[in-house]
């Protein structure tokens, strides 16, 4: 099963106030193992990044002042999300903006049925600790000194990791259905039974057997 890891980076907290999206990060997990199958943009917001957001992520007006629009990377967006569940801490926030810049390109808006929201996952397993994506790294003792700003590709590497400890799925799953072997030889893998066959003897072999001890065991264990 292949998902996406997404995370953004914006002018500001309120869509209310015109805010616009300035990055966009997305890792692919195939089976929960990180791949390097990644899609990244900075993007021109067309409009001036907000002080407290400028301290989160440090992107500037003029850094980003010559990135493409929205709606030049949309369609590259959309195809590399196509049919993925998007796993993201925070969902609400960053579905919102997203489907804010869709409306805007004259896009179909993202479902939230299709969004796992791993801040969600970490409220019900810890109920009352810490959830931020730094907490959790904690928690689960991944590495976050990259961690000096936010910016969407290094919380998306970060959010992998803790999106796969919080399933509680601390190494890859194996997969049959992916060898290559089997493909070849065209064997069905859902029928095959990988639990030991039990044999059992036949009336001659246990005659033979007991003929074996009688011979050669000074006392029969049998009688």
């Amino acid at each position: 099963m292949k998902e996406i890891v997404l995370d953004t980076e914006t002018t500001g907290l309120s869509l209310k106030d015109g805010h616009r999206i300035v990055e966009i990060g997305c890792i692919e997990l195939d089976n929960l193992v990180i791949s390097k199958n990644v899609f990244h943009t900075y993007l021109n917001p067309e409009r001036k990044v907000s002080e407290k957001a400028f301290n989160v992520h440090g992107y500037s007006d003029n850094f980003l002042s010559n990135k493409k629009k929205f709606y030049e990377v949309v369609d590259d967006f959309l195809d590399f999300i196509e049919n993925k569940k998007l796993v993201i801490h925070n969902a609400d926030f960053d579905i919102a903006f997203l489907n804010n810049e869709l409306t805007i390109a004259g896009k179909k808006k993202i479902d939230i049925a299709n969004v796992v929201d791993t801040l969600e996952i970490a409220r019900n397993k810890y109920p009352g600790s810490g959830n931020s994506l730094d907490a959790l790294c904690k928690r689960y003792r991944i590495d976050n000194s990259r961690r000096t700003k936010h910016t969407a590709l290094i919380d998306c590497e970060l959010l992998s990791k803790v999106y796969i400890n919080l399933l509680d799925q601390k190494s890859p799953k194996l997969n049959f259905n992916n060898n290559e072997l089997y493909k070849k030889k065209n064997i069905n893998i859902s029928k095959i039974n990988y639990s030991k066959k039990i044999i059992y003897p036949s009336k001659q072999e246990l005659t033979d057997h007991r003929n074996f001890l009688e011979k050669n065991l000074k006392k029969n264990f049998f009688n």
